[in-house]
């Protein structure tokens, strides 16, 4: 990609351009952005980075330039600092060397000038109407006052040392003499000279005081100017820093994905994909340079709708093609009840309902040495890393299941729309939503054990129950079922897949979600998004999802499209950044949703569509003219203190709760986690360890019982095999957990779960575990007989 030649330097100018900047064995040199003024070398990941973010300063008063090649060539300033440089010609190299050299005899000389006459002059800036001739007397005149004191020093050190060598003779001649006629002149003399000794001692201590008192007033005259400057430089990195997210968020509103400005709607937009002017260009080819996420570009943009789509008229808008097919009695009609359905129930007086907690035991901070851990754990399975309580939150992973149910109340409408596409909308914002209690929820939850369940009966509070059974443990895999009295039933079948990369951990949810409404019999299905979480071994950590769902239903051919952005430190767009479209079966889209999986999402009716220019990379943009987008789905404040429990929200601070009735296998009742939450976490890892052991032992009775059941001698695995099995003897002595068994097929084939049952849905034809009813009677008759001992 060409781009300007730098001109030539010369003395007293400032120099920049690209070069390629070694950083380790990995990336090896990438491009970076160097700036050279004022004695200084810096350098940024783009010319963008300039307003707020510096990558590194050499001064090169102190730096060492050596060439290697014609291309390479290093700056070191002793050690500390040490910069592997690449141009791409020899020419450019030596434009560089030369600037350089320039600049560090110019540094080197401004330093030896100020060490010889800046360390005294006073660091106060003149005032409004003052010169430097003003600034020059007052540092001469503090100049001339310090040199005379220091000439008052230097006489009475002279007189001190002449009288003290005679009264030093006096005291000698005094102790030499007999007892005599003379003895009262010598006597005399040694006092005299003693007293000229004590006062040119007395004068030099007040030449002494004077000189200290004098430096001093004017070293806090110094100091305060230098906290001055420094509360300055402050101001105006702050300043800097709000400017820059002022440019920032200016550029996104400008453009931002929900409206453009007019001049984008035309059809007959400029050429390069509608982005005109040197510096749009300049950003653009910043972008695909060395980033470490990159941008993808926006596979639509949106535009508002001609107001006359707000009034009865059958024309088009030239340049687009009609796609609509519909009148504008419907458009009214849908928006209408997309933004607040008519059929919404009006409050009812409620029976009194149990109070949930509001708080749990505040987080202790306990210090772990997370390296020591994690250092033998690259590129295993997580399930399969022994983890003390530490790193985890206390609750289990069928519990977090149940915090998708935060925002039942989307599907609560969603069963009232009388549009398939309208019921759409609320059920893709739905899968959005279950992602906003993660921003902050860095904690990793408890494994569940095989058998475990958790139940949430919310059905005289918000009018459903679901139901949540850990059906496998190789590969983990954890089964759920939600039924609601407004009519829609949730069920879901996860296994993660997670791998530790060292930087971050990634965890792929595999298996199928599906929402089926009984009132229209529209049957959904769709998948969950890759979670990332980074700074696993340095630095703060933090949490991140990307990847596409599409939502499907079955039943009509609608489909949901779902984008959720990768966080980029270069992208123009807001962070956690969720785009979508509504389409149906013929691939007509008819709703854009937008947002934010962290906050919130909106939806905008589609008008109009039609192709517009390439972007960025050739790809050709559909350009959607929507009406003004509403908001479908806004996420609810963290309770007061949250930081300090696990950053639960308020229906994760209720899952943990203790409740009579519930069976023995429910998440409530496990030891280890009930004595994390209390803060007792050395009693918490101590107990873990006894449940993973017990499970262990379950497991090979188990397999024992397999053993004495099978059929066949040469089908049959012998108990000595099993319990000698070097893949399990490993799992047994690094202490994983109960789920990494020695034996797939046959852990999978001798459990069967307790209130699930592994059928083949004829509808989305994916085979899941699928509740078999028995859980709430069994509750209400107490009889929990059939159920393990897990704890």
């Amino acid at each position: 990609m060409s781009e300007p030649k730098p001109p030539t330097p010369t003395p007293g100018d400032n120099y920049k351009g690209w070069l390629f900047k070694w950083t380790n064995y990995i990336k090896g040199y990438q491009r970076r952005w160097f700036v050279l003024s004022n004695g200084l070398l810096s350098y940024y990941r783009t010319q963008a980075e300039m307003g707020h973010t510096c990558r590194g300063t050499i001064n090169l008063a102190t730096a060492n330039i050596a060439v290697e090649d014609s291309c390479n060539f290093v700056i070191s300033n002793g050690g500390a600092q040490t910069y592997h440089l690449k141009a791409n010609s020899e020419v450019e190299r030596q434009r560089w060397i030369t600037a350089l050299e320039l600049a560090k005899a110019k540094a080197v000389r401004m330093q030896a000038e100020s060490d010889d006459s800046g360390d005294d002059c006073p660091a106060v800036p003149p005032t409004s109407g003052q010169g430097g001739g003003c600034r020059n007397s007052e540092v001469q005149s503090t100049l001339r006052t310090l040199n005379s004191k220091v000439e008052d020093l230097t006489t009475c050190n002279d007189l001190i040392v002449k009288h003290g060598s005679a009264l030093q003779r006096s005291l000698s001649e005094l102790e030499g003499i007999r007892v005599g006629g003379d003895m009262g002149e010598k006597i005399r003399q040694v006092t005299e000279r003693a007293t000229l000794f004590r006062i040119t001692s007395n004068a030099m201590i007040n030449a002494c005081r004077d000189f200290l008192s004098l430096a001093q007033s004017h070293s806090k005259r110094w100091q305060k100017a230098l906290h001055g400057e420094r509360d300055q430089r402050i101001r105006l990195e702050e300043t800097l820093e709000q400017l820059a997210k002022q440019h920032n968020h200016l550029e996104r509103a400008f453009r931002g994905a929900t409206v453009l400005p007019s001049s984008f709607s035309n059809p007959a937009l400029g050429n390069k994909g509608g982005v005109s002017g040197k510096g749009d260009a300049s950003d653009e080819d910043d972008d695909n340079e060395f980033f470490d996420a990159m941008e993808d570009p926006a596979e639509f943009i949106t535009v508002p709708a001609d107001p006359k789509y707000h009034r009865r008229s059958g024309s088009n808008v030239s340049g687009f093609s009609s796609e609509t097919g519909m009148d504008d009695q419907s458009v009214n009609f849908d928006e209408l009840s997309l933004a607040s359905n008519p059929e919404s129930p009006q409050p009812l007086e409620l029976e009194p309902v149990r109070q949930r907690r509001t708080r749990i035991p505040d987080k202790p901070n306990y210090y772990l040495n997370l390296w020591s851990i994690m250092k033998n754990c690259i590129g295993k399975e997580l399930s399969k890393i022994p983890m003390p309580v530490n790193f985890n939150e206390p609750l289990s992973m069928l519990q977090r299941l149940s915090e998708d149910l935060e925002y039942y109340e989307l599907l609560d409408k969603a069963a009232k729309c009388q549009s398939s596409l309208e019921q759409m909308c609320y059920v893709a914002a739905f899968t959005v939503s279950s992602y906003s209690t993660t921003v902050h929820r860095t904690g990793k939850p408890f494994n569940p054990l095989l058998g475990e369940t958790f139940e949430l009966d919310r059905l005289s509070e918000c009018g459903y129950r679901s139901l949540c059974e850990q059906v496998s443990h190789h590969p983990p895999a954890a089964a759920h079922h939600a039924i609601s009295e407004k009519g829609w039933t949730l069920r879901q079948e996860i296994t993660l897949a997670s791998k530790f990369r060292g930087k971050y951990l990634s965890i792929m949810p595999l298996g199928s979600i599906q929402c089926l409404f009984d009132k229209s019999d529209n049957h959904y299905s769709w998948k969950k998004v890759t979670t990332t979480v980074h700074n696993i071994i340095v630095g703060k950590l933090w949490i991140d999802q990307s990847g596409e769902i599409d939502v499907v239903n079955h039943k009509t051919g609608d489909r949901c499209h779902l984008k959720f952005a990768p966080y980029s430190y270069f992208s123009r767009d807001v962070p956690r950044k969720v785009t979508g479209v509504v389409t149906d079966k013929d691939g007509k889209a008819h709703y854009v949703l937008s947002g934010t999986w962290d906050e919130k999402m909106e939806f905008s009716r589609i008008m109009q569509s039609s192709k517009g220019e390439n972007g960025t990379e050739g790809k050709q943009r559909t350009v959607y003219q929507t009406l003004k987008a509403k908001e479908i789905w806004t996420k609810n404040p963290l309770p007061e203190g949250a930081e300090n429990m696990y950053f639960f929200s308020s229906l994760a601070l209720t899952l943990n709760e203790p409740e009579e009735g519930v069976a023995p296998t429910d998440s409530r009742r496990r030891p280890d986690q009930r004595l994390m939450e209390d803060g007792r976490w050395d009693e918490a890892n101590a107990e873990k360890q006894r449940l993973e052991e017990k499970q262990r032992i379950t497991r090979r009775e188990r397999e024992r019982e397999a053993v004495k059941a099978a059929s066949s001698p040469e089908e049959a695995v012998t108990e000595d095999s099993i319990n000698d099995s070097p893949l399990k003897t490993d799992a047994v002595e690094t202490g994983i957990e109960a789920n990494e068994v020695s034996d797939e097929s046959a852990h999978q084939d001798n459990y069967q779960a307790m209130w699930f049952e592994k059928l083949d849905d004829p509808v989305s034809g994916e085979t899941l575990h699928v509740y078999k009813g028995g859980y709430w009677e069994a509750k209400e008759q107490g009889s929990w007989d059939t159920c393990p001992d897990i704890f």
